[in-house]
């Protein structure tokens, strides 16, 4: 004969608690969404039910609402467009002490653009209002093997630019740090408009006693010579004794280096490997 399962009215409290926590971590979560145009949403004011309106945030970012009329909401966080409105109720004397409350309703048309080397650029829907930078990066088939550099040299390095809190927004993400220094930080959410630009990884160039003349890609913290064992090391003929590295500075001048092998490469340096003098 089965016994009937029983729960303790402590294990139920624990069982209550757990579901109040991951509600509140979803409003919190919703709150922080920034609207875009497409979205569905139902603005509530405290005791006016007859300023409820279900509406749609047009392409330019607005609603119509009551008593008001236009308000840009596009670019703003649910929390910022329901402080927007109360401002504007009570500013216009309409209400004394407005209560706005904004529900997101349906996330439509909220996209985002993943631009430059990529496996697959294009334009990707934000099916949540939580998604981030790493989610669109793999939407996008990840990052391309000539992808992710900086001007620092193979720092594997993202960009990301669009609109918060109606004030542009630009940063620069480290892809790699993320994983290898444990900064889940920098994993940031993306919102509608966003653009995620994976520039070219940094490249040097060899030749002259050289077994693989060409360019190649600056791998991070890469040295004199790793780049010279990436062109496959010098020739019978060749030495890595006398290796010159022509540098273009700031000014656009070139400079003529003769560095020690374990010396940084940067971008667009030029190795040339010469002949032994023997």
């Amino acid at each position: 004969m089965k016994q009937k399962q029983s729960f303790s009215p402590l294990s139920l409290l624990f069982f209550v608690l757990a579901l109040f926590s991951l509600s509140v971590q979803a409003q919190s979560d919703n709150r922080d969404y920034t609207l875009g145009s497409g979205d569905s949403i139902r603005v509530v004011v405290f005791q006016n039910p007859d300023l409820t309106l279900d509406t749609r945030v047009s392409e330019g970012g607005t609603i119509t609402y009551p008593l008001i009329g236009s308000v840009n909401v596009g670019g703003l966080s649910i929390s910022k467009a329901e402080q927007q409105i109360a401002a504007a109720l009570k500013k216009g004397s309409f209400v004394k002490e407005p209560q706005v409350n904004i529900a997101l309703v349906q996330v439509r048309g909220n996209q985002v653009s993943v631009l430059g080397q990529v496996n697959r650029p294009g334009r990707f829907p934000l099916e949540t209002f939580n998604s981030r930078v790493s989610e669109l990066l793999a939407m996008a088939g990840g990052i391309a093997p000539a992808g992710a550099g900086s001007a620092a040299g193979g720092a594997d390095m993202i960009i990301v630019t669009g609109v918060r809190e109606a004030k542009p927004f630009r940063k620069e993400i480290d892809v790699a740090q993320m994983y290898l220094n444990n900064k889940p930080q920098d994993d940031i959410f993306v919102a509608a408009g966003d653009v995620i630009f994976v520039p070219s990884a940094p490249v040097f160039y060899i030749y002259g006693e050289v077994q693989r003349p060409g360019s190649f890609r600056i791998e991070r913290g890469m040295t004199v010579q790793q780049a010279l064992a990436q062109g496959g090391g010098p020739t019978i003929r060749g030495t890595e004794k006398r290796l010159r590295v022509n540098r273009r500075e700031a000014d656009g001048r070139v400079i003529a280096l003769n560095p020690a092998p374990y010396e940084q490469i940067l971008p667009n340096d030029v190795i040339f490997v010469r002949e032994s003098l023997f």
